[in-house]
């Protein structure tokens, strides 16, 4: 592979918010990238060194964009694995694996991974549809996911009775059983080539019940250091049945009685690593780099408590975004702020995030509370 510094090229599938992120990462380690994306006012438009206008799931436009390129990575699940196959074959690097992605792509067979490699996981069934769950009626009540398609909140349904059968998924998918967790938690791990891990530490995610989306999350989680410990070595344990190379989230369950359970992953930067940007040592997003770079990684450790606040579009907001309360937010002592640059607005849309950082975790929820009433995004 060509030094990453001289003329190298990395490609991203992606365009969004994660690969904004990670594009800021780039110049640091003098990377040219180019992003593949198919909105032509995605995020990285204007950041990237060079942006292409293209389908993520069309086997001919991903396969083009990776003959272009020195190394590809991926910002987002949802791209076409068969042409990723097809460049590795030729000889390009592609990290996160292609064998990564097709796991982790399709619920079912992500969540046979982990039974297969004693990984905890909540119990479930594999469905292919509502006929399969009304025979397993007993199974309820269970959350309904559809294997293929869901993303931020879509594609899960909870049932809890037979009255809600006619809510289920006809499609290929999964019944997990209902888990009675006292919090969720996110731990981000990272693999290199040479086979180093990385663990940063877990952080607490706080869900929009409406939504179904983290509202916010805190750094550190304030989960019993068993439960901390049980969480990181978890994470460890799937980065390296994986052999993924690049950045893992891996979304878990802390029941009631201390027991700690995978939900699910992602093999990119991730909604719950945002805060590491101001307050780890390394960010995800230079994490990210270093691992698919095949550098050493950097040291995952908090540099103080943080939190993480989602500014999401305000309900009954469709357009042209404005963004109200910036004066008021951007003086609260702590406070960064990070636009995604999306032109429009809607519901419940990511236009940005908020990182919070203070000493004192009671001033620090005070803080998180003062945020997500003072900024809101609205259409013009």
């Amino acid at each position: 592979m060509k030094a990453f510094y001289q003329d190298f090229r990395l490609g991203i599938l992606g365009g969004g918010q994660l690969g904004r992120m990670l594009l800021q990462a780039c110049p640091n380690y003098d990377v040219y990238n180019v992003v593949l994306d198919p909105d032509a006012d995605a995020p990285c438009r204007h950041l990237a060194s060079r942006f292409v206008q293209g389908s993520l799931t069309d086997f001919d436009t991903v396969y083009r964009f990776g003959k272009e390129v020195d190394l590809l990575t991926i910002e987002i699940e949802n791209v076409n694995v068969a042409a990723l196959y097809q460049l590795e074959r030729e000889g390009l690097t592609v990290y996160p694996q292609p064998r990564v992605i097709d796991i982790i792509q399709d619920k079912r067979t992500q969540k046979q991974f982990y039974r297969d490699h004693g990984i905890p996981t909540p119990d479930f069934l594999l469905v292919d549809g509502k006929a399969d769950i009304a025979a397993n009626l007993d199974f309820l009540p269970a959350f309904n996911k559809l294997g293929r398609g869901g993303y931020d909140g879509g594609g899960v349904r909870r049932l809890d009775t037979a009255a809600d059968l006619e809510r289920a998924f006809d499609a290929p998918g999964v019944l997990e059983q209902l888990v009675d967790f006292e919090r969720e938690i996110s731990v981000i791990a990272a693999r290199n080539a040479q086979g180093e891990v990385a663990v940063f530490p877990a952080v607490e995610c706080v869900f929009d019940p409406r939504y179904n989306l983290v509202d916010y999350l805190l750094a550190p989680s304030q989960s019993t250091p068993a439960v901390l410990a049980r969480a990181e070595a978890i994470a460890r344990t799937v980065v390296e049945r994986l052999q993924i190379v690049g950045i893992l989230a891996v979304e878990m369950f802390v029941t009631r009685a201390g027991e700690v359970l995978v939900n699910e992953v992602a093999p990119r930067p991730h909604n719950s690593g945002h805060q590491t940007i101001n307050a780890n040592y390394t960010s995800q997003y230079e994490q990210h780099l270093r691992a698919i770079l095949d550098l050493p990684l950097g040291a995952t450790a908090l540099k103080t408590p943080s939190a993480m606040v989602n500014v999401l579009g305000a309900e009954g907001h469709s357009g042209l975004a404005r963004y109200e309360g910036l004066d008021a937010l951007l003086a609260i002592a702590g406070v960064n702020l990070f636009l995604y640059g999306k032109k429009f607005t809607r519901p419940k849309r990511k236009m940005g995030h908020v990182t919070i950082l203070d000493t004192d975790m009671e001033r620090l929820m005070q803080k998180v509370e003062k945020v997500k009433q003072t900024i809101r995004v609205v259409a013009q």
